[in-house]
C-alpha cells in the first residue's frame, strides 16, 4: 500500500457504480485504508449484499444501497442512506458509467440519451445531493468524478462517451469554482485504457482495436485497475487537500498525443 492503512479513517464515503469491474477494486482499496463506504449500484439488493459479505467487508464500515442514481430521488436516497449509516458524507465518488462502441453514423438517439443519462446526469445528481448534505453539516468534503483521458482526446467509435466525459470535466470545474468558498474540493480522475470490461474484451478479441490501442499507450501495456484505485485513495486522502478543479490523469500517457 502506498499510503498508511489508516489514512482514510473516519471518512464516510459513497461510491456509485461500486460493483463494476473497476468499482470493486476501488471499494476494496478504500476499505483497506480504513474508510467507511456506502456502495451504490443497480445490482438487486440481495446480490449486492451477498457480494459484500463474500468479500468479508465489515458490516459497520460497508453498506450496499441499490438505487437508480440517474433520478434525483435515487441520488437523494443514496445520500440519506449514507447519512443514516455513518452520520456524514465526507467524500462522494461519482463513478457510475457505461460505454458503447458504435460508429457515430449508426448511433441511435435513444443510446445517446442513455449514455448521457448514466454517465453525466447521474454524476451531477449525486454530486449535487452530496454537496447539499456537506453544506448543511458544515463539512469541507470532497467530490470526485471518474472521467477519462478521452475527455480531451477523441477516440473513434465512442463519440457519445467522449462527449459525456468532456461534459463531466466542465461539471467538475464549475462545481469546484462554486463550492470552493464552502471548503468543498471537487476533482476528477481520468484513467486510460483499463484492463477490464469492454476495453479488455476488445483487446482480447478484436485485432484492429488491439493494434490501435497498443499504439495509443506510450507505456506499452493496458492499465491495471489497481492504479485507478490508488488515484482514488490519493484524492480522498489529506494529501490532496489543496487540490480542486483538477483532472488527475492516470492514463499511461494516452493523453500525451492523439493516436489512431
Amino acid at each position: 500500500m502506498t499510503f498508511s492503512q489508516d489514512c482514510l479513517q473516519n471518512q464516510a464515503m459513497l461510491i456509485t457504480g461500486g460493483l463494476g469491474a473497476i468499482g470493486k477494486v476501488v471499494v476494496r482499496e478504500l476499505l483497506a485504508h480504513s474508510a467507511r463506504v456506502a456502495i451504490n449500484d443497480i445490482v438487486p439488493e440481495e446480490g449486492g449484499k451477498k457480494w459484500v459479505q463474500a468479500a468479508g467487508y465489515p458490516a459497520k464500515r460497508c453498506i450496499y444501497v441499490p438505487v437508480d442514481v440517474t433520478t434525483a430521488q435515487g441520488a437523494q436516497t443514496l445520500v440519506e442512506k449514507t447519512l443514516e449509516a455513518f452520520g456524514s458524507v465526507d467524500v462522494a465518488l461519482c463513478h457510475a458509467g457505461m460505454a458503447q462502441s458504435c460508429s457515430i453514423l449508426d448511433y441511435k438517439d435513444e443510446d445517446w440519451d442513455r449514455m448521457l443519462r448514466v454517465n453525466l446526469r447521474s454524476a451531477f445528481l449525486v454530486a449535487q445531493a452530496a454537496a447539499r448534505a456537506m453544506v448543511a453539516q458544515g463539512i469541507k468534503g470532497k467530490i470526485i468524478f471518474t472521467s477519462s483521458w478521452v475527455q480531451d482526446t477523441p477516440w473513434p467509435d465512442i463519440t457519445p462517451y467522449n462527449v459525456s466525459k468532456s461534459g463531466m470535466k466542465m461539471l467538475m470545474r464549475g462545481m469546484a469554482r462554486e463550492l470552493a468558498g464552502k471548503g468543498i474540493r471537487v476533482n476528477s480522475i481520468a484513467p486510460g485504457i483499463v484492463a477490464v470490461g469492454m476495453a479488455k474484451r476488445q483487446w482480447d478479441n478484436e485485432p484492429d482495436y488491439r493494434r490501435r490501442a497498443e499504439k495509443a499507450i506510450p507505456l506499452g501495456y493496458m492499465q491495471p485497475p489497481e492504479s485507478v484505485a490508488d488515484a482514488f485513495v490519493f484524492l480522498c486522502s489529506p494529501a490532496s487537500d489543496y487540490m480542486t478543479g483538477t483532472t488527475l490523469l492516470v492514463d499511461g500517457g494516452c493523453s500525451l498525443y492523439p493516436m489512431d
